[in-house]
């Protein structure tokens, strides 16, 4: 009785049956895959479809509406000098330099053998009264040798009148938010109006102080004034063009974009003047005085309100909420009251510039962007220290949005449009989804279809959207507009990581606040760029064969090829073309192929 208790019996349809044969193994796995492709494969994979066009719709709507936006300020919108008051500072003959506020310049740095002295030098020279400035170099190093050197190259600068100061931690806690939340500690930043950050690889223009300060002067309801990145080896190698095409972008258009709105969309209602049932920018915000105003002028302000207050309106269904958080992080001027009252630099997340830009912008604050004031800075020229950057850049905003949201949606001073903004078109569409629909629909859901040709995806999913898309991402870089197509297959092959790395933000897991440097090259990068032509210029990377190696881009390199050799054999999509070219792009990534180093 009890073996007949123990005993079960299950019963297998004979449609059910595998092969006969035990060592059929590719029968077994095909029947196993046409039981399950019905009732489980073709709903879920059709759900990822929809899913994929929604997210897709919604980085195309926000694309459209900053392409728009961008079209309006260039036609209509005039420079900041002229939106906002601005007069140069200048000596007095009585008062001397007084007029001058004291600026606090501050260089974070960690193991910058190649660029130290550019950094120190560029804000040695800047043109402003030596007894108004303070420069601060924050050496965070652990290479002794390397501390050894930047601190005779500050005291270099010392012995010729300079006021810099070389101070170093005893640990890195809080990286970089550390050392400039330690930075503002000190006893005689209290007598500093402004402070201004530049990485170790930034070199500002001798004028770019008395170019930026004005703005803060004047504008008392300005935080911060950012400048432009100008990338001095963009030419050194493919891998610098493809992040120069996606950067001026940023810069371009979403930098433009988000300071021309938040000019017209203030934070106050009292910035608004109402007429009847329509709201126009007041004429005081546009920093026009009465002897300023014609009557040709007033018509163009008016129409450029009313046209970009319909724009917002239909983007967001509510009007005076559009802000954008555009400190790049460094080589932006910071009102450090305004620093303050957003509750100071944090350490939570890797993106220490954006949590400070979100907070102040919560409260008020205006940023203007100054897009021909440019600051020189360096691209990663290595695939290495690019996707140690990637992570950094794609984790950050998504860790700080899980840290951010709830503390958005309880705070009672900021009007719930605004709070639909930053957590929908700020955090949500641009720094999640915008990862994730290149990855999963363009990468994955896509070449699926083809294995299950009962999923239809629509031609305007698949096609339209994503060209539209990239045209307008073109538009930033005109020079590289022929090197789109691999542009393409390269952000396809990026958006693996940055997914990746967007999933450990929201998670909050393995390295989601982990801190690489980007590895930078100094006057390495420019030699290479100038020698470019020469066989003696830049060099491939030298690294061992399997340090070289990529697992996640050489496996989905066989995936893509798998499901374009399908295609081209059995399927009706045509997709195949695609599919062996970023197979190959995936591949040259995988073996480490990309990018250069001296």
């Amino acid at each position: 009785m009890a073996q007949d208790s123990s005993t079960s019996t299950v019963f297998i349809p004979e449609s059910f049956q595998l092969p006969v044969s035990s060592t059929d193994i590719a029968g077994q796995l095909a029947l196993i895959w046409e039981l399950i492709k019905a009732p489980l494969i073709v709903p879920l994979l059709r759900l990822g479809v929809y899913i994929c066009l929604a997210m897709a719709l919604m980085l195309f709507m926000e694309r459209v509406y900053m392409g728009i936006v961008i079209v309006l300020v260039k036609i209509f919108w005039k420079k900041p000098e002229k939106r906002y008051k601005w007069e140069p500072l200048q000596e007095d003959m009585e008062s001397g330099n007084s007029d001058f506020p004291v600026v606090l310049i501050q260089i974070p740095m960690f193991n910058e053998r190649e660029v130290y002295k550019l950094s120190i030098g560029a804000a040695c020279n800047l043109s402003w009264p030596a007894d108004r400035l303070v420069i601060q170099v924050l050496d965070d190093s652990t290479d002794a040798s390397i501390k050894q050197m930047v601190e005779q190259e500050c005291q270099r600068w010392a012995s010729k009148g300079v006021n810099i100061v070389y101070q170093i931690r005893e640990t890195r806690g809080g990286y970089k938010a550390g050392a400039l939340k330690e930075g503002l500690k000190r006893n005689y930043v209290k007598h500093c109006e402004y402070v201004t950050i530049f990485d170790a690889d930034f070199q500002p223009e001798p004028d770019f102080l008395l170019r930026a300060i004005p703005f803060l002067v004047h504008n008392p309801d300005i935080a911060l004034v950012q400048a432009r990145w100008r990338f001095v080896n963009a030419d050194e190698c493919l891998l610098t063009r493809m992040q120069e095409m996606s950067l001026d972008y940023h810069f371009t258009v979403e930098q433009e974009v988000g300071s021309a709105t938040h000019a017209f969309f203030g934070f106050n209602d009292d910035d608004m003047c109402y007429t009847g049932s329509k709201v126009y920018p007041s004429l005081c915000q546009l920093s026009y005085t009465t002897s300023d105003v014609t009557p040709t002028m007033l018509t163009k302000v008016n129409m450029l309100s009313e046209i970009l207050l319909l724009t917002n309106a239909l983007h967001f269904k509510d009007l005076n909420v559009r802000m954008d958080s555009i400190y790049a992080g460094t080589a932006g001027v910071w009102r450090i009251a305004a620093i303050n009252e957003a509750g100071g630099w944090k350490d939570r997340t890797t993106v220490e510039d954006m949590d400070l830009a979100v907070r102040a912008s919560l409260r008020g604050w205006k940023f203007v962007y100054l897009g021909d004031l440019q600051v020189k800075s360096e691209l990663p020229s290595t695939f290495k220290a690019f996707r140690f950057q990637q992570h950094r850049w794609s984790c950050g905003p998504a860790n700080l949005f899980r840290k951010m949201v709830m503390e958005i949606v309880r705070n009672k001073k900021v009007r719930f449009w605004k709070k639909v903004y930053v957590i929908y078109s700020f955090f949500f569409v641009r720094k999640i989804i915008a990862h994730m629909v290149t990855f999963f629909f363009y990468c994955v859901v896509i070449p699926l279809t083809i294995l299950v040709p009962e999923v239809h995806v629509p031609i305007w999913g698949a096609v339209y959207i994503p060209s539209v898309i990239t045209i307008l991402n073109s538009v930033g870089t005109p020079r590289s507009i022929h090197l789109l197509f691999y542009w393409i297959l390269f952000e396809n092959v990026m958006s693996l990581h940055r997914t990746k790395a967007t999933f450990i933000g929201l998670l909050e897991a393995g390295r989601a606040n982990e801190w690489v440097v980007t590895e930078k090259l100094g006057s390495k990068a420019t030699e290479a760029a100038k020698n470019k032509g020469n066989n003696k210029g830049a060099k491939k990377i030298r690294f061992k064969f399997a340090e070289r190696l990529n697992k996640l881009e050489l496996g989905f390199a066989v995936f893509l090829f798998f499901c374009g050799c399908y295609d081209f054999v059995h399927g009706k999509h045509n997709y195949f073309i695609y599919l062996f070219l970023q197979t190959l792009t995936f591949f040259i990534c995988g073996i480490g192929y990309v990018g250069t180093i001296i």
